[in-house]
C-alpha cells in the first residue's frame, strides 16, 4: 500500500469524525483547505500542504476529549514526521508550521485573533497562545514562513458547513506527482 493509498484509507475511515467542535468533519476541513488553495491558483505543493495539514490528527489515539483534558496532540509535528519520507519540504514544512503560524499571526495581526473560530481559539491556548517577541523574530527568519501563512489562512477559512468541494480522488494524482523518488 502506497502512502497515498494510506492517506486515502485514513480519510475514508476516519474523515467523517468531528473536527474539534467545528461545523465540518475532518475530511471536509482538509478537502476545503485544498480546494481553497487550488481556487487561489496555488502551486501543487501548497495545495498538497493544505490538504495534508491536519493529517497528524489521525496519528495516535488521544480520544475525543483531549482538548477538554488540556492536551495538545502536537498534530503538526506528527503530520510532518509522517510526510517527510514521502513528500518534498515544500509540502512538509507548511504542515509542520501551521500551528506556529496561527500563534505568529495572533501575535502580529490584531485582527487575526478575531477571525478565529471558537474551537481554534480554544486550541490556541493549548498550543502556547500568541508568540512572544523572541518567538516572532525566530519565526520571521524561517524560510518557509510565507508558504506556511498561506496554508494557515486556508486552514482557518476551511470550516464552511455544506461547502461542496472535490473529493480525495480529485487530489490523488497531484499527491502521486509530488512523491519523492523511492
Amino acid at each position: 500500500m502506497s502512502i497515498v493509498d494510506q492517506i486515502e484509507d485514513i480519510i475514508d475511515r476516519r474523515g467523517a469524525e468531528a473536527y474539534l467542535g467545528e461545523a465540518v468533519t475532518q475530511a471536509e476541513h482538509m478537502l476545503q483547505a485544498a480546494w481553497l488553495a487550488e481556487q487561489e491558483g496555488a502551486d501543487e505543493t501548497l495545495v498538497a500542504a493544505a490538504l495534508l495539514h491536519d493529517i497528524g490528527h489521525f496519528v495516535g489515539e488521544f480520544g475525543d476529549d483531549y482538548i477538554e483534558r488540556g492536551v495538545d496532540n502536537r498534530h503538526e509535528d506528527a503530520g510532518a514526521k509522517i510526510l517527510e519520507p514521502w513528500f518534498p519540504p515544500e509540502v512538509v514544512e507548511p504542515v509542520r508550521l501551521h500551528v506556529a503560524t496561527k500563534r505568529y499571526l495572533c501575535a502580529t495581526d490584531p485582527s487575526y485573533l478575531g477571525r478565529l473560530s471558537t474551537a481554534s481559539v480554544r486550541t490556541l491556548a493549548l498550543q502556547g497562545g500568541p508568540m512572544s517577541p523572541a518567538e516572532v523574530a525566530a519565526f520571521e527568519a524561517n524560510p518557509w514562513r510565507e508558504r506556511a501563512i498561506r496554508v494557515r489562512l486556508w486552514d482557518e477559512a476551511a470550516k464552511v458547513e455544506g461547502l461542496a468541494t472535490p473529493g480525495f480522488a480529485h487530489f490523488r494524482p497531484l499527491l502521486e506527482r509530488l512523491l519523492l523518488p523511492s
